[in-house]
């Protein structure tokens, strides 16, 4: 299924429809709305490897610059729907009427297992800058139903905008943006109340969202930091490292020393973000 990025300018106010299709079954089974920019009935995981994605270029104005979520990785569970902020940048010697931005994967547009999530129509608003330039902000809306594991990369954001004089414009990759699965991470410090000196087993789980299939996946060999806060102290502190095992479970044993808190701490990947637990307060006799 091709999806083209089209903008038009109407007097007094920009029309811009950006990925909108018609109203068809899709050749992954997948149909589309064409009143809102990537509405569809979710595919089922064997539909999620056939998808595609185009764009077209126009004209000769420039798109100076385009960001999606300032720059800062998106992040997407396995359920909801993550809508992130865009800023669009562009010039014409007629100005600018607006424009939007759209992020894809792939190797190319043009490409039919490319793929990408437009803006947000109705998230359009516009402020011109000077008689030539003007600068477009908005949303785009990322549907886990649509992704698939591989997806946690970087992504090209691209931009199209509508001159003053009718003339379309678009650039295919302006700037990138990463794309991340969504991690969790818990933690259990036991027993409780113990005496001081003696051993706790600490315990816990990294996972992350799968896509592929909907649900939250151990993280495995992943290294994992057990860190301690004492009562009334204001920062934790790394006692050590562990690693998670093929199902993402941490376990390490230590000696209690003090009342206070246990978590464990994981750093990140570039497809999985920073993630810490919520502190266990252990209360040592």
């Amino acid at each position: 299924m091709r999806i083209r990025a089209t903008v038009a300018a109407v007097t007094g106010a920009l029309a811009l429809s950006a990925f909108a299709v018609p109203a068809a079954q899709a050749d992954d089974g997948r149909s589309w709305n064409p009143d809102s920019a990537f509405t569809a009935t979710p595919p089922s995981a064997g539909e999620k490897s056939q998808r595609a994605f185009a764009a077209t270029e126009y004209g000769n104005g420039k798109i100076t610059s385009a960001v999606v979520n300032g720059g800062k990785p998106i992040v997407v569970g396995t359920k909801s729907k993550q809508t992130v902020p865009y800023t669009v940048t562009a010039t014409d010697d007629s100005g600018i009427a607006g424009a939007a931005a759209f992020i894809w994967i792939g190797s190319s547009v043009d490409d039919e297992d490319s793929f990408g999530f437009g803006p947000n129509e109705k998230s359009i608003s516009c402020k011109a800058v000077n008689a030539t330039t003007t600068t477009c902000k908005g949303t785009i809306t990322l549907d886990p139903a649509y992704l698939i594991s591989s997806d946690a990369t970087w992504w090209r954001v691209g931009a199209a905008a509508g001159a003053n004089d009718g003339e379309e414009l678009s650039q295919d990759v302006v700037s990138k943006v990463r794309v991340q699965r969504f991690s969790k991470l818990s933690v259990n410090a036991s027993p409780e109340p113990v005496k001081k000196g003696k051993t706790i087993t600490v315990t816990g789980k990294l996972t992350r969202a799968n896509w592929d299939t909907g649900t939250y996946k151990g993280y495995s060999s992943q290294s994992v930091k057990l860190q301690f806060k004492k009562k009334g102290a204001k920062s934790y502190t790394t006692v050590k490292t562990v690693k998670t095992s093929s199902t993402g479970t941490l376990k390490t044993t230590v000696k209690a020393s003090a009342d206070g808190y246990w978590r464990y701490s994981f750093a990140g990947t570039p497809s999985t973000p920073a993630v810490s637990a919520a502190g266990d307060y252990l209360d040592v006799k």
